[in-house]
């Protein structure tokens, strides 16, 4: 018997993606380097000399879903859109305490956006980045004509307090960004990748049951010397030279690795993101918290090209050039409450 072929019809795809809002939340619990320092007998100085981290926020009364709703309340307000406009809302974290329910539709409702499509994404610190590219690719397709994206975390109920190599780095906090379709591409194409060898898997692990571990030595050499070539090729392929960039924004693991990076990036009309000194280490949320403070602090012009790049557990990596929004962010954005 013959078959009929009937064509299926597309969606409404579109030329480009955009980036159009952000915010973000750094909770209302400060911790010193100094602090953490004593507990090892050491000193904050000893903590700055080796990640650059002056200070840290814990999240000691809000929870990573009440986080990820302030960031992303203040990314749809500076972007003008009110919650039912969101057609898609994706949670990149690693750092939820379960996997069901979907975080991502908690935090819709929250929003008030209850009919909204939702996600959650797990990459790691790469998670935002990931996440980025999978929102651009749809609202591209028409899939979805707007979504947030937001990076929410609460590290600290995953770090043992007695260990040294990962209590001193974590913090908690969220960002969030607002994409949605263009006429002019405003998101990059990613780079983005895995070294899934088993030496490499197991340098950053939360085993069941267990806390965090990371072999940090190891992961700041594979960073400082994997990352830049990445970071490099994401701008080749979106069309556009280091001396192009105003701003480069890699995953805020470490200020050394960061230093690293920029350094052999060489932009030298880029400002470089160190939201670490003050933030630590929040995984799936330090980029799109380091950008949102770029520009609300007035370091970054509105409108400018970014290169973003994260890395993390897995191990994962991506990076992409994003051009900002063209409105700067209200000082709310670094507000804690």
């Amino acid at each position: 018997m013959a078959v009929t072929v009937i064509a299926l019809r597309q969606g409404p795809g579109v030329g480009g993606a955009r980036l159009v809002g952000l915010g973000s939340y750094r909770p209302q619990t400060a911790v010193g380097s100094a602090e953490i320092a004593a507990r090892f007998g050491r000193t904050g100085e000893w903590i700055r000399e080796r990640t650059g981290i002056v200070s840290r926020r814990f999240a000691r009364t809000e929870a990573m879903e009440a986080m990820a709703v302030t960031a992303g309340t203040r990314a749809l307000t500076q972007a003008g859109y009110g919650p039912r406009e969101i057609d898609l809302v994706i949670v990149a974290t690693c750092s939820a305490q379960s996997p069901v329910p979907v975080r991502a539709a908690a935090v819709a409702k929250a929003l008030g956006a209850p009919d909204a499509a939702a996600f959650d994404l797990n990459a790691a610190c790469a998670g935002f980045c990931y996440a980025m590219a999978v929102a651009a690719d749809l609202v591209r397709a028409g899939s979805a004509r707007r979504v947030l994206v937001v990076g929410t975390e609460k590290m600290t109920e995953w770090v043992d307090p007695a260990d040294l190599g990962t209590s001193i780095i974590f913090g908690d906090g969220a960002g969030a960004a607002v994409v949605e379709a263009s006429d002019e591409p405003g998101i990059g194409p990613i780079v983005w990748g895995s070294d899934g060898a088993a030496e490499s898997a197991e340098l950053i692990e939360i085993p069941v049951g267990g806390r965090m571990r990371m072999q940090g030595q190891s992961v700041f050499r594979w960073a400082t010397t994997e990352i830049h070539p990445i970071a490099l090729l994401a701008c080749e392929r979106a069309g556009v030279r280091p001396a192009d960039l105003a701003a480069i924004v890699p995953h805020q693991a470490n200020l050394r690795i960061i230093d690293a990076l920029a350094r052999k990036i060489d932009a030298p009309n880029a400002v470089v993101a160190q939201d670490v000194v003050e933030s630590g280490n929040t995984s799936a949320a330090s980029i799109p918290m380091a950008l949102d403070r770029l520009l609300a602090e007035g370091l970054a012009e509105p409108g400018g090209l970014a290169l973003l790049i994260g890395f993390g557990a897995g191990l994962t990596y991506a990076a992409q050039v994003v051009r900002m929004p063209a409105r700067v962010p209200a000082p709310a954005g670094l507000v804690t409450r």
